[in-house]
């Protein structure tokens, strides 16, 4: 005997979300009537029964979001997420968070949680490594959007981000037009997708000048940026300039540049990449990438919401726009 048709059948049939399933099972208004009647076509084909008692269980569910980042420990990613959190929470959706701490399997771990627990949609920005929570979402018929980071192709799972070309472009102009003749990009680890996509303006700029790159690698952070300013003086003199891959790693620069006396700004100009609070409070105030983060939650927000109330998928990519903010740490 075959077993008896589930919800997410009723979607794969109808080339919708599991979300918009249940959205028109519960009569909402907010569905097109056009999809609404491709999923009544598909129920009848299928033969599915609606339980309406069974979901009257789930409903405490029906408006939950599911949120995974990466490093909440980094203020970029925990200004993203509180500024997601308070958009959905605007719309009516309560937000279920968790932090990976760059752990795949955790990562994992909690996404099937989400799943289990019933979230109308997922918001992720992934650690690197295993994809096995991917395999589960996609599973599940759940929409998922990847932002900040893209782990899986973006004709799977949308992915959205910053621009980060342009954004290390900008930067690597505005030393140069500094008077910058050695610049380094200090931070990032190598391989990772995420690393090359902020080194790409920064290498294209240079090459244009006929100036070569110098990479720094390391897992971005205060410690290895503070650690990072002793390499410079000692194996690398000449250079005058540093893109650093983020704020975080910029602000351990600073301080590292503090403790050997290396006066910021004449010395050494730097640069950093996303604009965290902390960057205008800095002594010397650091210029940064500005990305907008909480800009960016907001409009992520919105896009999960369209996908999952109006069946309105989001392209395969979308980039959002950088602007560079100068202040003492790059002009004197």
């Amino acid at each position: 005997m075959d077993k008896r048709p589930t919800i997410i059948d009723v979607a794969t049939l109808a080339g919708v979300s599991k979300s918009t399933v249940s959205l028109v099972l519960q009569q909402s208004p907010l569905v097109r009537e056009e999809t609404r009647q491709d999923v009544r076509r598909a129920m009848a084909q299928l033969g599915y029964v609606y339980n309406r008692a069974a979901a009257n269980l789930r409903s405490s569910n029906a408006g939950l979001i599911g949120v995974v980042i990466n490093d909440l420990r980094n203020p970029f990613f925990t200004e993203f997420a509180t500024s997601l959190q308070m958009a959905l929470s605007a719309r009516g959706y309560a937000t279920v968070l968790a932090n990976t701490d760059e752990d795949p399997a955790l990562q994992a771990q909690v996404v099937g949680a989400m799943l289990e627990h019933g979230v109308a949609a997922l918001i992720v920005s992934p650690a690197y490594g295993d994809e096995t929570a991917f395999d589960a979402v996609a599973r599940a018929n759940v929409p998922v959007l990847q932002v900040l980071r893209q782990v899986v192709a973006s004709d799977r799972f949308p992915f959205a981000a910053p621009d980060y070309p342009t954004g290390s472009r900008l930067a690597t102009e505005h030393l140069l037009a500094q008077g910058a003749q050695r610049i380094a990009f200090v931070g990032g680890l190598e391989g990772r997708a995420v690393t090359q996509l902020r080194m790409s303006g920064y290498r294209a700029t240079l090459a244009a000048h006929g100036l070569q790159p110098l990479h720094l690698p390391g897992r971005p952070g205060r410690a290895f940026g503070r650690e990072a300013a002793r390499w410079l003086v000692q194996e690398h003199p000449t250079v005058d300039a540093v893109l650093c891959f983020n704020d975080l790693t910029a602000l351990g620069l600073l301080t590292g540049c503090t403790e050997l006396g290396r006066p910021v700004g004449s010395a050494l100009k730097i640069v950093g990449f996303d604009d965290i609070e902390d960057c205008a409070q800095a002594y010397p105030a650091l210029s940064s990438v500005r990305c907008d983060i909480a800009g960016f939650g907001r409009q992520m927000a919105e896009t999960v919401l369209e996908w999952l109330e109006n069946d309105h998928r989001p392209p395969p990519e979308t980039v959002t726009p950088v602007t560079l903010i100068p202040r003492a740490s790059s002009i004197g």
